[in-house]
């Protein structure tokens, strides 16, 4: 019975999340300091998932392949690559470093 309220309120709270923002005046969303911060908000969060899914494993920091093919990915970037080729070197210097052990 527990899962059905962890539901319910989950429900009821994603609605308040979204009547809150519906009850937020237009004045304040176009001043310059909300614009630039709605804009940097999704860099922020897309920045620490990655962090969360490539170093973290359970309740311990991991440093193996994953942190390698990131950083295969990192130097592709810096090389202003295109986004294929930035995907596919951190896949085969993730493939790599897996099938070395």
């Amino acid at each position: 019975m527990s899962v059905w309220i962890a539901i319910g309120a989950t429900a009821v709270g994603c609605y308040l999340a979204k009547l809150l923002g519906l009850l937020v005046p237009a004045g304040t969303l176009e001043r310059p300091v909300v614009k630039r911060l709605s804009s940097l908000l999704p860099v922020a969060l897309l920045a620490a998932l990655t962090a969360q899914q490539t170093f973290g494993s359970g309740q311990h920091l991991t440093l193996d392949a994953r942190g390698a093919g990131v950083a295969a990915a990192a130097l592709a970037l810096v090389l202003r690559a295109p986004f294929l080729v930035v995907v596919g070197a951190a896949v085969v210097v993730t493939a790599g470093m897996r099938a070395l052990g």
